[in-house]
C-alpha cells in the first residue's frame, strides 16, 4: 500500500468534481443556519455524524470487495432526495472518470458499465481507493473528510468566512472523525456477514429538504 497515493484520492485538487458542491452549506446559508465560524462547525458536525458517517461506511465496504451494485442500491435507500441523489451520481461519475485515468482496473471499468449514467460517489470513492491499494479505513476516512471540508470550503466563499476560522473548524472535528471512520468500518465488516442492511443508515432531514429547495432555485454558486 502507497500512504501517497491516499495523499493524492483526498487532495482537494483531485478532479472528481467536488469544488462545484457544497454539501448542502449553501441552503443552509441562504436559510440563516451558518452565519459565522461557530454555526459551521455544528453544521459540519452534524453533517459528519449522519451523511458522513454513511458516505464513510459505504466507502469502506466497497473497498472490502462488496458487491457495489447492492451497495448502490443501499446508498439509493440512504438518500431519500432525489436532489441529493442526482448530485451523488454525478460525483460518482466525474470521480470514476478521474479514477480510471489515475488507477486503471478492470473494477473500475466493470463499474462504468454498469453504471453509465453514475454510481454514488462514495461508491465509487471505495472502488477507487481499492484500485490504488489503499485499504477501507483509507476510504472512509476519505469519505469522511469529504463530509466536512465540502461545506468548510463553501463557506469561506459564500460568507467571506476567514480560512484560517474554517481551516480551525476542520482541526477541531479530527477527533470525532477518527471515532466516526471507526464506525464506519466496523460497519462496513458487519455487512460482509450481515448484508449491506448492517451498514449505518444516519438521517439528516435538514440537509434533505435543503436540497430539494436548492435544486430549484433559479441562480446558485454551486450544484448542491
Amino acid at each position: 500500500m502507497s500512504r501517497a497515493a491516499l495523499l493524492v484520492l483526498a487532495d482537494g485538487r483531485f478532479p472528481a468534481g467536488g469544488h462545484a458542491h457544497s454539501g448542502g452549506a449553501e441552503a443552509a446559508v441562504r436559510a440563516g443556519r451558518i452565519t459565522q465560524a461557530a454555526d459551521l462547525e455544528g453544521f459540519c458536525r452534524g453533517r459528519l455524524h449522519t451523511a458522513g458517517r454513511v458516505a464513510a461506511a459505504l466507502a469502506a465496504a466497497a473497498a472490502l470487495g462488496h458487491d457495489p451494485a447492492a451497495l448502490d442500491a443501499a446508498a439509493d435507500a440512504r438518500t431519500p432526495s432525489p436532489a441529493l441523489r442526482a448530485a451523488a451520481r454525478k460525483l460518482g461519475r466525474q470521480l470514476l472518470r478521474a479514477a480510471r485515468a489515475t488507477w486503471p482496473a478492470p473494477e473500475l471499468d466493470a463499474l462504468a458499465h454498469a453504471f453509465p449514467r453514475g454510481a454514488h460517489q462514495p461508491v465509487v470513492l471505495g472502488l477507487t481507493a481499492r484500485a490504488a491499494g489503499l485499504a477501507a479505513a483509507d476510504a472512509a476516512y476519505c469519505a469522511a473528510y469529504e463530509s466536512v471540508s465540502g461545506p468548510a470550503t463553501a463557506t469561506v466563499r459564500l460568507l467571506s468566512l476567514d480560512p484560517f476560522d474554517a481551516t480551525g473548524v476542520l482541526a477541531r472535528l479530527a477527533p470525532e472523525l477518527d471515532q466516526v471512520v471507526e464506525q464506519a468500518v466496523a460497519g462496513a465488516r458487519r455487512a460482509a456477514a450481515e448484508g449491506v442492511d448492517a451498514l449505518p443508515a444516519a438521517s439528516a432531514p435538514l440537509l434533505e429538504i435543503g436540497a430539494e429547495a436548492h435544486a430549484a432555485w433559479p441562480v446558485r454558486l454551486f450544484a448542491s
